[in-house]
């Protein structure tokens, strides 16, 4: 193991040199930036830190009185992780410290009182408790575990912590104990009408709720609308009508598993690439857990990125018959340090991602040579990262049959494709390195491309 005391004084100047260079283009683009297009981030890049120190104040009074085994099971366990891991331990304390540098950098006027291993576990330990409130004028508390890391992944400590297999462990148990409480029905607190809650009348507009909810619902159940839990809300069934299948009758059309923004369309795609540089590269061997590489070298992929207000479940892009499937336990909150301050907490490293993340491999066998195998790999992204195959070995499936579900959390979702499959997309690839991440929008269940079905 490096011995990251020696290593600290180096990465402050790297971080010092890095940041006042990357603030300059991050200002530049921030308006146009994934998250705040898709509501994640306030319009300006500030109050972050504000918010989150309220978070910490919140959990602070909270433990007065208590001892540290009032910790939730899993944030205490992390807590005697760091306490008996002095190398790891003085890893998380200079990443706290250099989050704190990037905070003074971009938000010079607020505090911020994430300053120790103490105030970070107590504000994961609130946020597991609760479940997130409709507050659109502060988008973090929507997605809070993302606000409380977010100046952390862009430092060279936090490059390292949430890559380190034992942290990373234990806050994969944390983030499952906080995704325990939102299937349940307290967390059915925020799944109202009220000024917070996000049945209310500007949730609906803004999260389109017209398409997910009936009329019978409300009526049934006019404080909850018949949803059970938080979680219950966020991959809430969509209305069929609302989303037609493209091409029903014709296999010659591929259609999206999921509704999202269009980041990136690769062609030829090598079994092994660079993906921890700036060109985010995907290298088969590790989207793919090593499974079915062989059919796939040389092929296309085809990666979007899923909104808070997004339909969180997930179709068949063709029919045929699932060969494999599983999930791939990986990373959450680690960004490409080479992309700057990413306020939106990773949204800008999704090629990255999409290679070390935890992600779901769903292989569809094709009745159609031509078209032959397809891989649909729906990828967590931060906060629970929780994804939930619904289908078995051995099923048949059509084209726009549902596959799965994003429990609440940041989501993507790549296609994979074999060499020679796809004759053309029918949807624009956004232009490489350009300022705006906006991609086309593509709904689930609309066609994407056609193949070279005979």
């Amino acid at each position: 193991m490096d011995n990251y005391k020696q290593s600290a004084q180096a990465a402050e100047g790297a971080l010092a040199s890095d940041t006042l260079a990357a603030k300059k283009v991050f200002e530049r683009h921030y308006s146009q930036k994934i998250g705040v297009l898709a509501g994640y981030l306030p319009k300006e890049s500030k109050y972050v830190a504000s918010w989150l120190s309220g978070i910490v104040k919140e959990a602070l009074a909270a433990r007065e009185g208590k001892s540290a085994e009032d910790l939730q099971p899993a944030v205490l366990a992390m807590a005697e992780l760091l306490e008996h891991h002095n190398e790891l331990r003085d890893l998380v304390r200079l990443m706290i410290a250099e989050g704190q540098d990037v905070h003074r950098q971009y938000e010079p006027d607020t505090t911020y009182t994430v300053n120790s291993i103490e105030t970070m576990l107590y504000a994961m330990n609130h946020i597991i408790m609760r479940a997130p409130p409709f507050t659109p004028d502060v988008p973090h508390s929507a997605f809070p575990m993302s606000g409380l890391f977010v100046y952390m992944m862009w430092t060279r400590g936090g490059e390292r912590v949430f890559k380190d297999d034992k942290f990373n462990a234990k806050l994969a148990d944390i983030l499952d104990a906080w995704c325990t409480y939102l299937d349940s029905p307290t967390s059915l607190n925020v799944i109202t009408t009220g000024a917070e809650g996000w049945l209310n009348t500007k949730s609906y507009t803004d999260n389109d709720l017209d398409q997910f909810v009936s009329k019978q619902q409300q009526r049934d159940d006019p404080v909850h609308w018949g949803y059970t839990s938080f979680n219950d809300f966020f991959h809430r069934q969509i209305i069929a009508n609302t989303r037609p299948i493209d091409g029903a009758g014709n296999p010659a059309v591929v259609t999206s598993a999921n509704d999202g923004t269009v980041y990136r369309i690769a062609r030829e795609v090598k079994r092994t690439d660079s993906f921890d540089c700036k060109s985010q590269n995907y290298s088969l061997e590790n989207m793919l857990d090593g499974r079915h590489v062989d059919r796939f070298v040389g092929g296309d992929v085809v990666q979007s990125f899923l909104s808070g207000n997004n339909y969180h479940r997930w179709w068949a892009p063709i029919s045929g018959t699932i060969i494999e499937k599983r999930v791939v336990p990986g990373f959450m909150f680690s960004e490409l340090y080479g992309e700057g301050f990413d306020d939106s907490a990773g949204t800008q490293s999704q090629g990255y991602e999409a290679n070390v993340n935890t992600r779901g491999l769903v292989f569809i066998e094709s009745d159609d040579p031509s078209i032959g195998m397809v891989c649909v790999m729906p990828i967590g992204i931060t906060e629970i990262s929780s994804v939930d195959i619904q289908v078995e070995v051995g099923d048949k499936v059509k084209k726009g049959q549902e596959l799965g579900w994003f429990s609440y959390g940041g989501s993507s979702m790549c296609l994979i494709f074999q060499s020679g499959a796809i004759k053309q997309f029918t949807i624009v690839n956004p232009e490489p390195d350009s300022d705006s991440d906006n991609g086309p929008f593509i709904r689930v269940g609309g066609q994407i491309a056609i193949t070279h079905t005979r």
